[in-house]
């Protein structure tokens, strides 16, 4: 299935680097990105959460464990949700990622998450 290869191939890799570019190719330019994060209210615009993960510690880095699961994906026609489990330094992140294909290429146009216990 292609949106799990791009989560396996370049968005959880792409996370776990902090390679910025690599993450680029799996967004689209406006993506919005919302949620809670130790119970805060989270909103960021893509280029906000790209200047974010260039300027921090990456996960394969900090040492600790990392882990990226896929739990469902749902498509129809063009458009499609991704539930994953996102495992990074000592937060367990629940997120759905929209997708939406353009010009025969899945791409994330959304994404919420929530750090979950």
């Amino acid at each position: 299935m292609e949106i799990a290869q791009v989560l396996e191939n370049e968005y959880f890799p792409g996370i776990y680097t902090g390679n910025v570019e690599q993450l680029r190719k799996v967004y689209h330019p406006g993506t919005l990105l919302f949620g809670d994060v130790k119970g805060q209210p989270y909103a960021k615009t893509l280029d906000e959460y790209l200047d974010g993960v260039a300027n921090r510690q990456s996960p394969k880095d900090s040492g600790k464990p990392f882990e990226g699961k896929i739990l469902h994906i749902s498509i129809v026609n063009s458009i499609a949700i991704a539930e994953v489990m996102v495992k990074m330094y000592d937060f367990n992140y629940h997120e759905f990622l929209s997708f939406h294909n353009m010009e025969g290429k899945w791409f994330i146009v959304n994404k919420m998450i929530s750090d979950v216990v």
